[in-house]
């Protein structure tokens, strides 16, 4: 047996694959299942998908988590074998072309940034439904569909770290550690959304919900493997971070009022809770030092970490109406109720 192999058969630590939604993810599932470097089928080719649809974005999710923690039985081979990463190239080409056109022209990251520094008064997101109309079947499959992204938290951010120097190096290393706990695992922010998920009556295990979570959620959490793994985005992956630590708090506040509203109990609150003040202390430091430091030594980012910032709200706000729609028409946002 091939060391590759060995490893492959040890790997017991990840979810189970999805199953597939189309022919791109029932491609990429298939090659996962067998030997790395199985050849690919040739005749299977993105062009024609629709890029924030079930299927590329699933077969994206695949192909990404191979850099995270994998898959049970998954030959660690694959996750830089040639034939699959021009696969992958090909759908990142047609997710982020789409991207930047449905965000609008290059703009500043200052101009960006200040749109989103101040909320609308007549905010109507999730956490504005959640507050004051939600039911808790609602906040768990929020918490359910969120969990793509919170068990993961901080994790592809931290993929700039090298590809910074001075002081947004320092200021991203200080946000990080905070989010990873400040030494105390308790505290990591994954673990305390997985006591949130634990006090909803969901499972907690990582890649649990990737089974039934909407194509939205997928290319909301996509969106941030593909700047965290390509150092010509690193401006873009900037912003994002900058796009989530801006909007995070008032959001938090919001859903710890609607989780208490409905009676959760401590830990689920305490995440959001804990978010609130944290994330105020650590938009400041974003913006100023890690933006900051960014454009001073490279100052040509600056359109890269706006359109990181677009890009995130305009995720953001597309997994919002998906969320809303199906809410206010009392059914499930799941693909699968929970």
């Amino acid at each position: 047996m091939s060391t590759t192999a060995q490893a492959a058969r040890d790997h017991t630590t990840g979810p189970a694959l999805p199953r597939s939604r189309g022919e791109l993810s029932r491609t990429v599932r298939q090659a996962l299942t067998r030997p790395a470097g199985t050849p690919l089928p040739q005749r299977v080719t993105a062009a024609h998908a629709d890029p924030y649809g079930d299927d590329l974005q699933l077969a994206l999710y695949l192909c990404y988590e191979l850099h995270y923690r994998s898959f049970v039985g998954v030959d660690p081979g694959w996750e830089w074998e040639p034939g699959l990463l021009r696969l992958r190239a090909e759908m990142e080409h047609s997710f982020l072309s789409a991207l930047r056109a449905d965000t609008g022209p290059p703009r500043k990251a200052a101009e960006a940034l200040a749109d989103i520094l101040v909320e609308p008064v007549d905010g109507d997101g999730p956490s504005h439904f959640l507050k004051e109309r939600g039911e808790l079947w609602q906040f768990r499959e929020y918490a359910a569909q969120r969990s793509l992204y919170h068990l993961k938290e901080a994790d592809p951010h931290a993929w700039v770290i090298p590809r910074l120097t001075g002081r947004a190096k320092a200021a991203m290393v200080a946000v990080e550690y905070d989010e990873f706990g400040a030494g105390r695992p308790e505290r990591i922010h994954a673990r305390l959304f997985a006591d949130l998920m634990a006090d909803l009556g969901l499972d907690t295990a990582y890649g649990r919900y990737v089974e039934t979570a909407a194509a939205e959620m997928l290319t909301s959490v996509n969106l941030m493997s593909l700047f965290g793994l390509h150092r010509a985005l690193r401006g873009a992956l900037v912003g994002h971070f900058a796009a989530v630590e801006t909007t995070s708090s008032p959001g938090s506040r919001r859903l710890a009022h609607g989780l208490r509203r409905v009676g959760a109990g401590p830990a689920a609150v305490h995440f959001y809770a804990e978010h609130v003040e944290a994330d105020a202390v650590h938009e400041q430091i974003v913006r100023r030092d890690v933006v900051g430091g960014l454009l001073e030594t490279e100052p040509f980012l600056d359109e890269d970490i706006a359109f990181g910032v677009d890009a995130t709200e305009w995720t953001e706000d597309r997994l919002g109406i998906h969320l809303l729609t199906a809410w206010r028409d009392g059914r499930t946002s799941l693909r699968t109720p929970l």
